[in-house]
């Protein structure tokens, strides 16, 4: 890790020291090569932690444990997505009144009710397996 931050700091001297002698009219260029090379350090550092992850919970399965399951009905993604949903609601009532008077305001909350339902039934499973149902 050391060796990397050595390597780090020597790019970013030969930055300055090329900004130095070439000039200001160069610098965006360095700036950028500059960047280029951090976010390459970071994609390879970014890569090696995923893969150590995958590998770890790899390990885990072929143990025995169980795989890493998703929080149930996550409160964030179901609130921004009703706020959302709330928010088009307001044009999506005006275009069903312009278009076709209460029976297409009636239409269009039907929809929009229609939505929120299925992505509430798609979060909350209408039955949970207790471990033993996994169980052979």
């Amino acid at each position: 890790m050391e060796a990397r931050d050595s390597e780090f700091k020597k790019e970013l001297n030969a930055t300055l020291q090329a900004r130095s002698e070439l000039g200001p009219e160069y610098e965006s260029a360095l700036i950028d090569s500059f960047l280029e090379k951090v976010e390459q350090r970071l994609d390879a550092t970014l890569d090696r932690r995923v893969r150590r992850h995958l590998g770890e919970q790899q390990i885990k399965v072929a143990r025995g444990a169980h795989p890493p399951q998703p929080p149930l009905g996550d409160f964030g993604e179901r609130f921004g997505f009703g706020i959302v949903s709330l928010v088009l609601a307001i044009p999506l009532s005006a275009i069903g009144v312009a278009n076709a008077g209460i029976e297409g305001l009636v239409v269009a909350w039907l929809g929009i009710v229609g939505v929120n339902a299925f992505n509430a039934a798609r979060s909350r499973p209408l039955f949970r397996r207790s471990k033993s149902d996994w169980e052979d």
